[in-house]
């Protein structure tokens, strides 16, 4: 996934932060197309509930990304702009990548059976809540001071845990934490309604209503971050070792909390985003030293190349899988099968281990995005919304 094009007209676009975004869509891409969602690594699994793997961090660090985009995009435009132009360009921009989230949620039945698609389709998912936090972010940056980001930033971890873990849950008569009687859950079927809810659980929704006000949380970490990252007034050491100094105490704070309010990227805790922040906060402290500072920028373009369009890469990974279970192959014992079966069975199982396979067929399709990506870099396509 990318941020919005307004985030993409930066006049001190940094290098390293491309290249993190880059990395991050890259895993994204990975985690999401296993050749067989049945043969896994583990770290490219998300953890059942509790817990955190590498896999549960990658989302995170994206909205955390998109925050700091939002600091370097409307930074200097802040006090030169007005302030409702601002606020309808991001607006308009949010309101496109939540309708391209709701496309993919709807294709391809709506085509087929438009009235059937639309009356169960999954109204939360990834851009959906990209789109939300990019915008309520854009907005607090936009009519606020860095010291309110900070008190809502606070504000909204301990509000989250207050209603998650002292509010008792209507039908269930106390508060807790589990999949399906979380107050999260209850609000996502009593708003929602189970048809319109993660089709794998059907009963909650990782990108549901409530967990959506941690995670933008996570998108005002990131701003708070940038922000910082953009002081003239600072050297670069000292910045950086901020940066560093602040995300190992994000990572501590967070394993503290998760002793009474675990870890929980489904539940998008409150310890979560301090741990996944903190993390986030030190990989792009790394990135920034290394090739801003530094000016190590050898073997960077992969990367960029995946962050500087990563809306498309991320919607058409999305879209063309999507495709290809539709075309339909025969095997060679008269199985029918959809193509990307056909593909996978043809020129991975038979060489691999059923772990090792998913794993080549899922660096195959970041590969051959790479070689379209690179191509597109050159060209100079970017594409917006």
């Amino acid at each position: 996934m990318s941020e919005p094009s307004i985030l993409q007209k930066s006049p001190a676009r940094l290098l390293s932060l491309d290249v993190f975004r880059g990395l991050t869509v890259a895993a994204m891409i990975l985690v999401n197309n296993p050749g067989s969602w049945s043969s896994i690594y583990a770290p490219l699994k998300h953890a059942e509930w509790n817990g955190c793997t590498p896999t549960d961090l990658i989302f995170p660090f994206f909205l955390f990304i998109v925050g700091v985009s939002i600091s370097y995009a409307l930074g200097s435009k802040k006090g030169n702009t007005s302030q409702s132009k601002l606020i309808f360009t991001a607006f308009k921009r949010a309101l496109i990548l939540f309708g391209l989230g709701l496309f993919l949620n709807l294709f391809p039945k709506v085509f087929t059976e438009p009235m059937e698609a639309l009356s169960a389709v999954r109204i939360p998912g990834v851009l959906q809540r990209i789109a939300i936090v990019f915008f309520i972010t854009a907005l607090i940056f936009i009519k606020t001071s860095q010291k309110t980001q900070l008190r809502l930033f606070i504000g909204i971890l301990i509000v989250y845990w207050a209603l998650m873990t002292l509010v008792p849950v209507p039908g269930v008569g106390y508060a807790n934490l589990e999949k399906e009687t979380n107050l999260g859950a209850w609000l996502d079927r009593s708003i929602l309604t189970e048809a319109h809810l993660w089709k794998s659980a059907k009963t909650w929704d990782p990108e549901g209503i409530l967990s959506t006000l941690p995670a933008v949380a996570t998108g005002l970490f990131g701003l708070l971050i940038g922000t910082w990252l953009r002081r003239k007034d600072r050297e670069e050491s000292v910045k950086i070792s901020w940066m560093f100094s602040i995300g190992v105490l994000a990572v501590i704070l967070g394993l503290i909390w998760d002793l009474c309010f675990p870890i929980n990227k489904a539940l998008w805790t409150s310890s979560f985003v301090l741990y996944a922040g903190g993390l986030a906060t030190i990989g792009l402290a790394l990135c920034y030293w290394l090739i801003d500072v530094q000016g190590y920028k050898k073997g960077t373009t992969p990367f960029v190349v995946y962050g500087v369009n990563a809306i498309t890469v991320f919607f058409l990974s999305g879209l063309i899988p999507r495709i290809l279970t539709m075309i339909k192959v025969t095997m060679p014992d008269g199985t029918i099968v959809n193509s990307r079966v056909w593909m996978y069975e043809t020129f991975f199982t038979p060489y691999f281990s059923p772990v090792n396979a998913s794993l080549a067929g899922a660096i195959t399709f970041i590969l051959i995005w790479l070689g379209i990506l690179w191509w597109m870099f050159k060209k100079k396509i970017i594409v917006k919304v």
